[in-house]
């Protein structure tokens, strides 16, 4: 993997080529990420680098005259991180991931990855968190059918029948039931880029991207091409 970075899910719209063609995309902010740390073979066995992406507040604690300790901003970066970021000379970072990329010796602490890495035509894999529908049962999460409607039946939207009674007794491992929905590490292969805003740092992909609005994205350079 030689190009890869951290964003965030803007929205989707819709870009018109100079055809006249509609093309859905999903609009991501990504970077700028300041590189935080270097994992080199020699030290750490692998060869990757380590990226911070949307600045954070640092917490804030302030003393008294009792000589209570009094906490302005909790959810801060606490001393230990703030001491990681200073010592790559960049500010505190909301997300901190890394990146197993094939050129990591070339990158600097510090130094920036910014959307420009991409160009119109490229394949990549999104990797973000699903958006969590809840409990669901399983015509929403499995696809299910509904029983009739009419008729005098009681079965509706009942998952039905899991198995035999006598033989085998019970109910296999996998079999899709009611539960939790979403919320689950999803990565959607092979998307290609439409276009790319080196000034602002965004990316138009073509088609969805897995998550909410305002959720991180991971962005890498895709492992299957597709050669339709």
């Amino acid at each position: 993997m030689k190009k890869a970075i951290l964003a965030t899910k803007v929205g989707m719209t819709q870009i018109f080529s100079e055809d006249g063609t509609l093309t859905p995309v999903t609009v991501l902010q990504a970077g700028p990420c300041a590189v935080t740390q270097i994992k080199t073979k020699e030290n750490d066995g692998y060869s990757a680098v380590q990226v911070g992406f949307v600045d954070k507040k640092d917490r804030i604690v302030n003393k008294d005259k009792g000589g209570k300790k009094e906490v302005i901003h909790r959810h801060g970066v606490n001393k230990a991180l703030k001491g990681h970021f200073d010592k790559a000379g960049v500010s505190s970072k909301r997300f901190v991931r890394e990146l197993k990329l094939e050129n990591a010796e070339e990158y600097t602490l510090g130094s920036e990855i910014k959307a420009d890495i991409f160009e119109v035509g490229d394949h990549i894999d999104a990797t973000a968190i699903s958006k969590g529908k809840g409990f669901q049962g399983a015509i929403k999460r499995h696809g299910q059918h509904r029983g009739p409607m009419t008729h005098g039946s009681k079965f509706h939207r009942h998952q039905g029948s899991n198995g035999a009674c006598s033989s085998p007794s019970k109910v296999f491992k996998g079999k899709g039931m009611p539960g939790h929905m979403g919320c689950v590490r999803v990565t959607v292969q092979n998307l290609t880029i439409v276009r790319v805003d080196a000034d602002k740092n965004l990316i138009l992909v073509k088609g969805a991207v897995p998550g909410p609005r305002k959720a991180l994205v991971t962005i890498k350079e895709t492992t299957k091409v597709d050669v339709k």
